[in-house]
C-alpha cells in the first residue's frame, strides 16, 4: 500500500496505520522519501520490523531537483539529493528506489525533450545506478503522463531511456494510472518491458478504490503472468491530502475502507 494516500507527512503519527495495513493482509508499504534525515528512517525501520512489513522506497523530484536542467549546478545538486535518498532506502532495507526521478515532476519547456536533456538524464541515472549498486538497490524508473512529464510519458520512451543508461541496476516500474492515459494497450506495454519491469503500481483511472473505475486489472495481471513477474503489486490511491494530485472531490469513504476494499478486489482476481 502506498502511504501517500494519507498525505505527505511521514512521521510517527503514521505508525499505527502501518499495523492496520498489515492487519488487512498487506506485506509491504511504499514510503515516499521527502526528507533525507537518516534518524527519521531509523525510527521507521524499527516500526516496520514491529509491524512485519517490508518497504519500497519512493522519491519524487520537484522543480528544485531537476536532473535534466541546463544548469550544471542544479544537475549536480539533484544527483547528490538522490544519492541521499538511496541512503535512506538502504536504512529501510528496500531493494528498490522507485519513482519518476529521471526529471522534475510538472516542469515543462513547452517542447519535446532535446538530445542534451536525454543525455543528461542518462548520465544522471548511470551515476545514480553505480551508487545504488554499492547498496544492493535497483532503480525502478517510472514514466508519468503527458501532463506531468515531457521526458518520458509512455513505455516506449522509458524503455529507450533505460536502454541508453545500460546499467544492471537501472530498471523500470509501471503505474497503471499513467498507462491508462498513454498506452494503446497496458498489457502490451507490460510485455514490452518484460524482465526489466521490477515494480508495479495498480491504480484506478481516478486514483480511487480498485475495481470502482474502468482500468482492466484482469488483463494487467494476465500480462504480468505472461512475463513471469514476481515483484510486488502495490496499490496507489490519492485523496485531497496530496495536493499535487489535484483531487478535490471525495472518491471513497475513508483511507482504511479504500485499503480494505482494494485488497479484497485484488484478491478476488
Amino acid at each position: 500500500m502506498n502511504l501517500l494516500l494519507w498525505g505527505t507527512e511521514m512521521n510517527v503519527s503514521m505508525f499505527p496505520i502501518l499495523d492496520e495495513i498489515k492487519h488487512v493482509g498487506y506485506d509491504a508499504v511504499e514510503i515516499p522519501i521527502f526528507e533525507t534525515d537518516e534518524k527519521i528512517w531509523k525510527q521507521w525501520k524499527q516500526q516496520l520490523h514491529q509491524s512485519s512489513l517490508s518497504a519500497i522506497a519512493v522519491i519524487i523530484n520537484g522543480p528544485d531537483h531537476h536532473a535534466i536542467s541546463q544548469d550544471h549546478a542544479m544537475r549536480k545538486k539533484t544527483l547528490e539529493r538522490n544519492k541521499r535518498a538511496l541512503d535512506c532506502a538502504a536504512i529501510l532495507e528496500s531493494t528498490l528506489l522507485t519513482g519518476p526521478f529521471h526529471s522534475a515532476l510538472g516542469v515543462f519547456t513547452g517542447q519535446a525533450s532535446t538530445a542534451d536533456e536525454k543525455k543528461w538524464a542518462a548520465e544522471h541515472l548511470y551515476d545514480l545506478s553505480e551508487y545504488a549498486a554499492t547498496l544492493n538497490i535497483t532503480l525502478g524508473l517510472e514514466y508519468l503522463n503527458r501532463f506531468e512529464s515531457y521526458l518520458v510519458s509512455c513505455a516506449d520512451e522509458l524503455i529507450a531511456l533505460v536502454s541508453s543508461v545500460n546499467h544492471p541496476h537501472c530498471k523500470m516500474m509501471m503505474d497503471t494510472f499513467h498507462a491508462n492515459i498513454e498506452e494503446k494497450s497496458i498489457g502490451d506495454a507490460i510485455r514490452k518491458m518484460g524482465n526489466q519491469l521490477v515494480h508495479v503500481q495498480l491504480s484506478e483511472n481516478d486514483r480511487g478504490t480498485l475495481g470502482k473505475g474502468h482500468v482492466d486489472f484482469s488483463s494487467v495481471l494476465a500480462a504480468l503472468r505472461d512475463i513471469h513477474y514476481n515483484g510486488i503489486l502495490s496499490i496507489e490511491a490519492f485523496s485531497p491530502k496530496l495536493s499535487a494530485a489535484n483531487i478535490w472531490r471525495p472518491l471513497f469513504e475513508n483511507e482504511m475502507q479504500l485499503t480494505k476494499d482494494s485488497f479484497e478486489y485484488l484478491q478476488s482476481l
